[in-house]
Formats: structure tokens, sequence, C-alpha cells
């Protein structure tokens, strides 16, 4: 067991890591004309569908940015921003349950469409069903960690994963010993998050890359009436 917790924890990440970096780096050069969200709006722009849309990606962006914060903010910085450990994993817990819900009503609308809409169907491959399952079954797994964690709302728990998310970003040895004692529910979390980003230049997600940031603050386009 100690070994499967090394390979997965320790080793597991850096490879998903490097894939994730030189394979969207590769994509780009090589297959800029894959390099795109392939919407199938156009098939079907109901407003079920935007609703979908609309809860799962206002709820994954939060998610994204709340894990990233909260597993890499050092933990000296807790008392100048007013919180203890504990609160700390309270304000994740209640936050993060609010984000969840968003996203998975969204996932579940998106995935009944992309499964059962007919034009939208054939117009999906197998990878983005795959990868719309894989969110749908962490966006799960992390509502399962909320009860969990209420077991131990003293933060202790959200310390050791933070320390392991540390180690493996700053390339320090002995991740995989942090997290080796935690329940099943949080493992599983954090291997399905780490092959998120192994498939992730294998799939739409990639146009995250490309996000338009620059949008808000373009001029206006200036469109002319043609008078005959």
């Amino acid at each position: 067991m100690d070994y499967l917790n090394q390979l997965l924890f320790q080793f597991y990440p850096y490879v998903a890591g490097t894939v994730f970096l030189l394979g969207s780096l590769v994509r780009f050069d090589m297959s800029q004309y894959t390099w795109k969200t392939n919407s199938s709006q156009l098939l079907d722009n109901s407003p079920r569908f935007q609703i979908g849309s609309l809860l799962f990606h206002v709820g994954v962006i939060f998610l994204f940015f709340g894990h990233l914060i909260g597993l890499l903010m050092p933990h000296w910085l807790y008392p100048y921003l007013g919180l203890t450990a504990g609160s700390k994993q309270i304000l994740a817990m209640v936050s993060g349950g609010i984000a969840g819900t968003l996203a998975i009503v969204g996932a579940t609308i998106l995935l009944h469409r992309r499964l059962f809409h007919p034009k939208v169907r054939a117009h999906s491959t197998r990878m983005d069903i795959f990868i719309l399952l894989l969110l749908y079954a962490q966006l799960v797994l992390g509502l399962f960690t909320i009860p969990v964690s209420y077991q131990h709302l003293d933060g202790s728990v959200m310390l050791v994963l933070g320390e392991w998310a540390q180690h493996i970003v700053t390339f320090r040895p002995g991740a995989a010993d942090f997290v080796a004692n935690v329940h099943w529910v949080y493992k599983l979390h954090i291997f399905l998050g780490v092959t998120t980003f192994l498939v992730f230049p294998f799939t739409r997600l990639v146009h995250i890359w490309s996000a338009p940031l620059t949008y808000v603050t373009r001029q206006y386009q200036v469109v002319r009436q043609r008078r005959v």
C-alpha cells in the first residue's frame, strides 16, 4: 500500500503535470484547428442549456480558484486574514458546497443534453463525453467530502492536504506521506483531479488557455449599415 500511495500521490502528479504542459504545447503547435471549444450551441441553444452552462461554468471556476488558493495559501498567512484553520475549513465547506451544488446542477443538465439530444450526441466525440463524466464524478466526490470534513472541524485534515499540495508544487520530497492516512474520499478526489490535468491536452478543455480576457477592455467594433 505504501508503494501505491507513493506512486499515486508523489510521482503521478508530476507525470500528469508534464503531460498537461507539454501536451498542450504540442497540440497548439501541431493541431491548432482542434484548439477550440467545439461548441454545440448552434445545435441546441435552448434556455435550459443556457442555464446549465451558466451554472456549470460559474460553479467550476469558483471551485478551481477556491482549491488553488485554499491549498497553496501558506499557513502562516491565516492570522493576517483573520482566519484560523478551523474557520477556513468551515468557509471552504460552505462556499464550496454552494458552488459545487451549482456546478453539479449545471453538469447534470449538460450531461443529459450531451447524451440524449440527438444532434448534440451525433456531434459529440468519445472524449467530449468522457471529460464531462470525469468532471461530474469529481463534483460528486467533492460534495461527498463535506460530511467527512464535518467530522473534524479543527481544520487538521485541511492543513495536511495543503501541505501535500505545497510540497508537490515546490518539488519537495515526502508529499505522499501527508495523505497516507486521510479518508479515501479525499484520496479519490485528489486522484481524479490530477487525472483531469493528465487528459486535459486531449480534450476541448484546452480552450481554457485561450480565455478571451482582453475582450472586456477591447475597443468597440464599428458597424455601419450599408445604404442602398
